[in-house]
């Protein structure tokens, strides 16, 4: 089948299985494995709307192929692939190596075919992108389904060398770089599907392909679901690549975007129909206004809801919140990112800068009014932030469960700023005003980083208060306090605590002779990190935390077969109808509109 674009999910470190690379804890509080096979929200976006102008979209999760298979060839699926142009993600940084590795290999086999870079970090790099040969062009900013259209458009038209008439894109002709201005930002996310559920089972009915398409390495098994609530954030924390000032930085979005009620509930509603499991709401709907929550939340209780809704909260909220919560749905968790116990530090980043004894008063009304589940995660590696205060983290637990009478819906997680400080965000673009000294300034100093055998010397950063070698260590030694209080608190049985704390133990272990094999010779160093390979495999995942300490408890969690077969059959009679469409001139993908931020309209 000859596709109009193919998208591609890189894993982190292209040739991980061969590498002895170990990642350490930096996957830890995260659906997807240290290779982040886990693919963003925007590739279904961008797939469910150019599908809807007759276009034939398909993605290929490369690294969660990777992971099922041990044998699985790369360049022999790349090189059978016709399409008429190739798409890869760079939205999280930690991708830098392998999405780049990719390009390459498609270059190697399509030559001709245009290859396409976008996310949040392609935007933010794109003028290094575009000097590597493998790849053509870089579609930047936050919300680029039309930008591809028309690139798409452009490309099959005669004049397909002249792109300026495109918003926000990178390009190149004769080894000259063009960077057009990002004018596109649109203030409404209503036409775009975020995620695009619709399109991924479509999509493997209608290409006979179900492995391609998995978000993640178990997702079957346990298909978690996330909705995009907005695009660009009210709130400024200093190590956030998506605060206030790092999207007007990077996608020139100056003002927060939400998307409707109405849209975010029709994605629920189609999220029920095949799975059970808990339904994530990525950012705090707060931020939307009351009015925007009591629309939301009273369009819930309407739909007599099945599944368990997850909050994001990013300050404080009172008992009237949770009471509403409540009575809207049967069942819902939050989940609070306090990053540090200490109200000084919390207050300078800007992440929940609300006194402890409000949170304990939040944490209280949650469980107060039905809260299922309440996920509080602490972060080392934050500004200011020493040893002690990092070990502080734990005794703020003891404090909270002694106050919360020591209710076990609260589940605690400790986890490192890592790999990277994110690009963008005001402490990466003021490092010293913020207390932050950096290791990696361009893309190939991030991926020669990920490269590195020790997740320490992954960190792209210190602080003004921890080195690297100091960071590790109070992310081990609270960790171990952490598992150390919760198995004390009977919140995690034997098993898992001794687990935990022997994987602590040898991830010191391997941290250690990781350095002493620094002064060996290239040859001698590679012989002896592959010895030690397959232990390091074994510890790299759930090194600080139970395996399922992150996972709700749901009955009949996995997909519903006969639903999801339902639903991709009935997509493929309105797809069959939308062709017809299109042949028939109904539908015309050359009619697509963008209106950049001065207001002018542009049609290609």
């Amino acid at each position: 089948m000859l596709y109009d674009l193919v998208l591609l999910h890189p894993p982190t470190v292209y040739d991980f299985r061969k590498e002895m690379l170990f990642t350490g804890p930096i996957s830890d509080v995260v659906p997807s494995s240290p290779v982040f096979e886990m693919y963003p929200i925007g590739l279904t976006s961008i797939g469910d709307y150019l599908e809807r102008f007759g276009l034939k979209v398909k993605i290929i999760n490369i690294a969660n192929r990777m992971l099922l298979n041990q044998n699985f060839d790369v360049e022999k699926k790349i090189r059978k692939i016709k399409t008429k142009a190739f798409g890869i993600d760079l939205h999280w940084l930690p991708h830098a190596h392998g999405s780049v590795e990719l390009a390459k290999i498609i270059k190697k086999y399509h030559p001709e075919t245009p290859v396409m870079f976008g996310g949040l970090s392609s935007t933010y790099f794109h003028k290094e992108l575009i000097e590597y040969p493998c790849i053509d062009f870089v579609v930047r900013g936050d919300t680029t389904e039309k930008l591809i259209l028309m690139l798409l458009n452009k490309l099959e038209s005669k004049d397909a060398t002249e792109f300026s008439e495109i918003p926000n894109l990178t390009w190149k002709r004769n080894n000259q770089y063009f960077y057009n201005e990002i004018t596109y930002v649109p203030d409404s996310l209503d036409e775009f599907n975020l995620p695009g559920y619709r399109y991924i089972i479509g999509s493997v009915f209608k290409y006979f392909n179900l492995l391609d398409a998995l978000p993640y390495n178990g997702w079957l098994q346990y298909p978690n679901t996330a909705i995009l609530t907005s695009k660009g954030c009210n709130y400024n924390c200093l190590i956030c690549g998506g605060s206030r000032d790092a999207y007007e930085l990077n996608c020139n979005r100056k003002k927060l975007v939400m998307r409707s009620p109405k849209r975010m509930l029709e994605d629920i509603a189609l999220i029920q129909r095949f799975t059970r499991a808990p339904i994530f709401l990525l950012n705090d709907i707060r931020q939307g206004g009351k009015e925007y929550v009591d629309e939301f939340l009273d369009g819930l209780a309407k739909m007599k809801i099945k599944n368990e809704i997850v909050f994001e909260l990013f300050n404080y909220a009172d008992e009237k919140f949770f009471e509403k919560l409540n009575r809207s749905m049967p069942k819902y968790s939050i989940e609070l990112t306090l990053e540090s116990a200490d109200e000084d530090i919390r207050k300078y980043n800007g992440k929940l800068p609300c006194t402890n004894a409000k949170v304990i008063e939040m944490l209280q009304f949650a469980l107060k009014h039905g809260c299922a589940k309440i996920d509080l995660f602490f972060m080392t590696g934050i500004p200011n932030q020493t040893y002690e205060s990092a070990m502080r983290n734990v005794d703020f637990c003891e404090i909270i469960h002694k106050e919360c009478d020591g209710n076990s819906r609260i589940s605690y997680f400790v986890a490192p700023l890592s790999p990277f400080l994110d690009p963008g965000s005001p402490a990466f673009e003021n490092p010293e005003k913020y207390g932050y000294k950096k290791f990696c300034h361009k893309l190939e100093d991030f991926r020669e980083a990920m490269r590195q055998p020790s997740w320490k010397n992954m960190l792209s950063y210190e602080t003004n208060s921890m080195t690297r070698e100091e960071i590790v260590q109070a992310t081990y030694d609270s960790a171990l306090r952490l598992n150390e209080f919760k198995y004390n608190h009977q919140i995690i049985t034997k098993d898992v605590h001794d687990e935990v704390q022997l994987k602590i133990e040898k991830s010191v272990e391997f941290l250690a002779r990781l350095d002493e094999l620094e002064s060996l010779s290239p040859d001698k160093k590679q012989e002896e990190l592959s010895k030690i390979k397959y232990e390091v495999e074994h510890i790299n995942r759930h090194s600080i935390c139970g395996e399922n300490e992150l996972k709700w408890e749901v009955k009949k969690l996995f997909a519903n077969f006969p639903s999801l077969t339902y639903i991709g059959l009935e997509l493929l009679i309105k797809d069959v109808i939308k062709d017809i469409k299109c042949k028939r001139g109904i539908i015309d993908r050359n009619q697509v509109m963008v209106a950049d931020t001065s207001g002018h309209q542009r049609q290609k």
